[in-house]
């Protein structure tokens, strides 16, 4: 009984015949390797065609980071406001700076004072008025306009001693060279009592940035 599972058999081609009707066995043997040899052939080239694929790739090249900047500068040169001798009642100057923001991020300044002292009570008898506005400079204040009135009042009750407690509404934009101007004018009160004679009052005015 035969297995049905058995493969089949290659038939073998029959021999060619030469022209004399005498047929050559080992021809036809050669034709079938050469039939098998081009089928195994046919069928590696069928295989690589099927494991070849296509690829495609993209990228950003020179990623990096940089920090941004708040930085801050005035016009006075590293001179101080003021530097008044000799007062009497009624006394009085004025001053300009020019704050400059050179940083590349958004930053809110304000003004303030730190180091505030005073003989004899003279500070409480001078009134200081700040200002804030376009025009002007550190050496003049011709030109200035102002446009608000950060405080008024005697400074020894100046009330922005911190960046917390400080004066000011300005926040820059972050584009370097953005300026305002401040002006701050005193008085010595015109009744300061004889007691105030000789004494001192000393102060350091502070602009500050912080970024937002």
């Amino acid at each position: 009984m035969s297995d049905p599972l058995a493969p089949s058999p290659v038939p073998v081609p029959p021999a060619p015949v030469d022209g004399g009707g005498r047929r050559h066995p080992g021809r036809g043997l050669g034709l079938l390797v050469s039939g098998l040899a081009a089928l195994l052939c046919s069928t590696v080239l069928v295989w690589h065609g099927a494991g070849a694929t296509w690829s495609a790739s993209t990228g950003s090249a020179g990623d990096s980071w940089a920090a941004g900047t708040v930085a801050l500068t005035d016009d006075d040169g590293g001179s101080a406001l003021f530097t008044a001798t000799g007062l009497r009642p009624g006394s009085t100057g004025q001053r300009c700076v020019t704050v400059t923001a050179g940083g590349t991020l958004p930053a809110a300044v304000r003004m303030y004072v730190s180091g505030l002292s005073s003989t004899n009570g003279l500070a409480s008898q001078v009134t200081v008025t700040v200002s804030a506005g376009a025009g002007g400079s550190f050496g003049s204040c011709a030109g200035f306009v102002q446009d608000a009135v950060l405080w008024s009042g005697a400074m020894s009750s100046f009330p922005a001693v911190s960046y917390a407690t400080g004066l000011g509404t300005w926040t820059t934009s972050g584009t370097p060279g953005e300026s305002r101007v401040y002006r701050v004018s005193w008085v010595l009160s015109a009744s300061a009592p004889d007691s105030v004679q000789g004494g001192t009052a000393s102060a350091t005015f502070v602009w500050e940035a912080q970024g937002v």
